[in-house]
């Protein structure tokens, strides 16, 4: 269950650094058991984009902005494991 790969794809110049740590935070502390590897990767050009297993799942130029942690973790989940229950973040 924890093959899954999640890249993290930032730009440094625009200095999305931090924004891109606290995700992957976000990530590791809700699926530190279903994910194998979690990366952090620095470009240029005002990239950002989540990958799960070589499949772009955001993407700030397409989806417009930054996702929220709900936006983030749904996403997340519904690739490494669609029946984990995210808890407060699903209740209205």
């Amino acid at each position: 269950m924890n093959n899954h790969t999640i890249k993290i794809t930032y730009c440094s110049q625009c200095n999305w650094m931090l924004r891109s740590t606290w995700m992957a935070q976000e990530i590791l502390h809700t699926f530190s058991s279903e994910i194998k590897e979690l990366t952090l990767i620095p470009r240029s050009g005002g990239i950002f984009t989540i990958t799960i297993n070589d499949s772009i799942v955001w993407n700030r130029k397409v989806d417009g902005g930054f996702p929220d942690v709900k936006t983030l973790k749904k996403l997340v989940r519904d690739v490494v494991n669609p029946d984990k229950d995210l808890g407060h973040i699903e209740s209205k």
